[in-house]
């Protein structure tokens, strides 16, 4: 199996646009997309940010994630059972690492 790489970061922020326009202007990132929910993804071609804002969870990162050969291979090496991602976003699953951080697993990185 190859070596998982991060491919993502999702930060939950109090202002979206105002967020964006800053990672746009000080590392000259590009957005890729606009969720009707309000998510904006940017990426500087090797990283995605997603921009989040839900006052469900505390601000700032709210999780990250790798790009995978294998879900299956992540819950055995992990010993555990990845959850399906329910909330409609663009990684199909999700696992908690030892203290409880959600990591998203996906084998087929984002479509943007």
């Amino acid at each position: 199996m190859e070596k998982p790489r991060i491919r993502h970061i999702a930060i939950n922020v109090e202002d979206l646009d105002k967020t964006a326009e800053y990672y746009k202007k000080v590392f000259g990132m590009e957005e890729k997309h606009r969720r009707p929910g309000g998510t904006i993804y940017l990426s500087d071609g090797h990283l995605d940010l997603a921009l989040i804002h839900t006052e469900k969870y505390p601000w700032g990162i709210h999780h990250f994630g790798f790009k995978v050969d294998s879900v299956k291979e992540i819950e055995k090496i992990a010993d555990t059972k990845a959850e399906d991602n329910t909330y409609g976003a663009i990684a199909e699953s999700w696992i908690k690492d030892a203290e409880g951080n959600r990591v998203d697993v996906s084998e087929h990185g984002w479509p943007i």
